[in-house]
């Protein structure tokens, strides 16, 4: 017997046709990169949307074309994610940090039909275009009054595209499970990879993000998404922000301490989303200025391991909740977020600290396990330690057009990441498995030493690689960015004893003016490892 039920697509285009029907006059403000604020409405991006649709059918674009953008987190991004999907298309977000011959690789993988960039990226995609094979027109994402000069017939004007369209076209319906977005990661090995999520993926997943005990995303929210919508679609905020009629304000190319605290402060933002290393600037800027960010509610901070001093300075110095998460970009990304369970919310505070350092609880959706050197599943102890696994119906089952093969393990998608998981289900990662340094048959996290590293007050960043040792296969070595002059190796060193295990302390701190960083603000151990390819730790050494 089965239930009888309407059986109704779950479509992206849903999501926003409801916040123009029922949120209708709730804003959405974006820093835009000719200058201004621009703000106008649900209603009206609904609208856009729908006329950004006609103007890519008139450009022969069609059910499963692939239609690319380089670009900020704005208005007219916004605007791309539900008007390509909505009519049936792949948005496919590219990262403008990769090296040219990434973006060269990705788009002719794609098959991008269309290309759809900010005035900042015009040189870039002028200099790449040449290459890119299969692209057949360029978007020029702003209006008439600043289109560049003598560009080429098939370089045309975003906000002209859109004049002239029909109010009366409607969203089409097909199945949920046709594809929806494309974004690509670099993986571990081998060329970058495409995670192609569906319509019904992504509906699924933005349901998990409003859920209270994630992001908690509701219409009372002001969510200013500081991670770029090219990165893993901005952890799916644009999605669920519009499933709930949250307000949003988007950064525009201003990432800043300055700029992104002027937004804050404008338009009572409740809740923040990005990387440490934007933290990182944003906390520089409110001290330094004597700033309070007072009306905001939560800081989700993923993509990297959240510090410890990073969770504190929110917390003590501004009274803002840390959300820590993990995800991937194969998990459309979200997987797990340390939000406290009742009974322990009246934690004392350095037991709370040392939870919320941990990556937090799986997501309804998303399941976990950890998988042991001999290929089983671990217990959940916090202690065993393995290659964690998550299965899913938004996590990825193959890469586009089959790159890699099979992916799965028994059904399970392998992460890359090292974990452990408690008996009340946190997950704490303590390495990437290419990143854990193997000492004595023994394993050193990299992260842990990291951020007990940036708790010190002369360390304002910290990256730990293991360098290769006669006797104990692999020792760590702290790099350093300092804070101003500062080059105590030996107060580092005291500060980390007693917080790491004495064998995992650094056999060498090296000072640096800067670590170098991938295209989505992680710290590259792999650049890293090849800057420090010829060291050697100093004589003496054990």
């Amino acid at each position: 017997m089965q239930g009888l039920m309407m059986d109704r697509p779950l479509l992206i285009s849903s999501l926003i046709r409801y916040a123009a029907e029922f949120h209708r006059d709730t804003e959405i403000v974006s820093r835009s990169v000719e200058g201004p604020i621009h703000r106008y409405t649900y209603a009206d991006a609904e609208r856009s949307s729908r006329y950004l649709a006609q103007g890519l059918e008139a450009l022969g674009v069609g059910i499963g074309d692939r239609v690319a953008t380089l670009a900020w987190n704005t208005w007219r991004h916004f605007e791309l994610y539900f008007g390509v999907s909505g009519m049936g298309a792949v948005c496919h977000t590219l990262n403008p940090r990769l090296f040219a011959e990434q973006l060269i690789y990705i788009v002719n993988h794609a098959e991008d039909r269309i290309l759809c960039t900010d005035l900042t990226f015009l040189p870039l995609v002028e200099k790449l275009l040449p290459q890119f094979k299969t692209v057949e027109h360029v978007i020029v994402m702003t209006d008439e009054a600043h289109m560049p000069d003598d560009v080429p017939d098939n370089y045309l004007c975003y906000e002209t595209l859109l004049e002239g369209r029909s109010d009366d076209y409607q969203w089409p319906e097909f199945d949920e499970d046709a594809a929806a977005s494309l974004c690509y990661t670099s993986g571990t090995t081998g060329n970058p990879k495409g995670a192609l999520y569906s319509h019904r993926s992504t509906v699924l997943h933005s349901f998990a993000c409003c859920m209270k005990d994630t992001l908690g995303m509701c219409s009372q929210s002001v969510v200013l998404p500081v991670v770029p919508m090219f990165h893993a679609n901005a952890w799916g905020t644009p999605y669920s922000a519009a499933m709930t009629g949250a307000k949003m304000v988007f950064p525009g190319p201003g990432l800043d301490g300055a700029s992104v605290y002027e937004l804050v402060d404008q338009e009572n933002v409740t809740a923040l989303l990005g990387v440490p290393t934007v933290w990182l600037m944003l906390l520089e800027y409110l001290r330094a200025e004597g700033k309070r960010i007072d009306g905001v509610e939560s800081v989700v901070i993923g993509g990297s391991a959240a510090p410890r001093a990073m969770i504190e300075a929110f917390e003590n110095e501004f009274d803002v909740r840390v959300l820590h998460a993990w995800g991937m970009t194969e998990l459309s990304p979200l997987g797990t977020v340390n939000t406290p369970r009742a009974s322990e919310l009246d934690l004392e505070q350095e037991e709370r600290l040392k939870l919320q350092l941990k990556q937090g609880r799986g997501i309804y959706g998303v399941e976990l396990r950890i998988i042991g050197p001999d290929g089983q599943p671990q217990p959940w102890d916090g202690e065993s330690v393995g290659e964690l696994e998550c299965r899913g119906p938004w996590v990825s089952s193959a890469y586009f057009k089959n790159e890699g093969g099979d992916i799965l393990h028994d059904g399970w998608f392998p992460t890359g990441d090292i974990a452990c998981i408690d008996s009340n289900g946190y997950l704490q990662l303590t390495d990437r498995a290419k990143d854990v340094i193997k000492s004595g048959g023994e394993w050193i996290s990299s992260i842990e030493l990291e951020n007990e590293a940036v708790s010190h007050p002369g360390v304002a960043e910290a990256a730990v690689i293991g360098i290769a040792h006669p006797k104990w296969d692999e020792r760590p070595l702290l790099v350093v960015v300092p804070v101003g002059d500062f080059s105590d190796k030996a107060s580092i060193l005291e500060h980390l004893r007693g917080r790491v295990a004495k064998w995992w302390l650094p056999d060498d701190i090296q000072f640096v003016d800067e670590l170098p960083h991938t295209a989505t603000g992680k710290i590259s151990k792999l650049e890293l490892r090849t800057r420090f390819e010829d060291y050697e730790f100093p004589k003496g050494d054990n």
